[in-house]
């Protein structure tokens, strides 16, 4: 029982697990932030319709966030919370371009093929560690954002 957390998982695969979801915490932050900016500076011809887009986007990012986050802490560990630290391991990377919609879209169809592949990873280390919460998480996310992928290369693509 000694190297079992508070849920029943192994203390060690538990810390990796942490570890992985912190990173994933951080894209997603650099993301949300990204996407508020090209809420906030979106210009041209389809304003109206990205801008809504983009609000549905980053609230959805948002409770991810907040998921993540307690996740973390359900496992027995700290969720980072400086966007310092963010910044220093985050595959995304802020983003300067935020008033061209086309490229905000093709921004956020990177962003989500990152947190797609690291979900992956997760879900990965949450099957070797018995953790049904977190394979639970990352297959609702990895299903929901497959699609706005495809959703958005539809867009892209005319």
């Amino acid at each position: 029982m000694k190297n079992l957390n508070a849920i029943g998982l192994d203390r060690e695969k538990s810390e990796v697990l942490a570890g992985k979801l912190n990173e994933l915490l951080a894209n997603y932050s650099v993301f949300y932030q990204n996407t508020r900016g090209y809420h906030w500076n979106i210009r041209g011809q389809k304003f109206f319709e990205l801008h809504l887009k983009f609000e549905e986007i980053y609230n959805d990012l948002l409770l991810k966030i907040d998921e993540i986050a307690e996740r973390i802490l359900t496992l027995g560990y700290a969720p980072q919370h400086r966007y310092s630290h963010y910044n220093q391991i985050s595959t995304i990377q802020e983003s300067a371009e935020v008033t061209d919609g086309i490229k905000a879209v093709h921004n956020i169809v990177g962003s989500f093929q990152v947190t797609i592949r690291l979900q992956r990873e997760l879900l990965e280390l949450s099957g070797d560690a018995n953790d049904e919460g977190t394979n639970a998480l990352m297959s609702d996310y990895i299903r929901e954002q497959e699609k706005l992928v495809w959703m958005f290369s539809a867009f892209l693509d005319n």
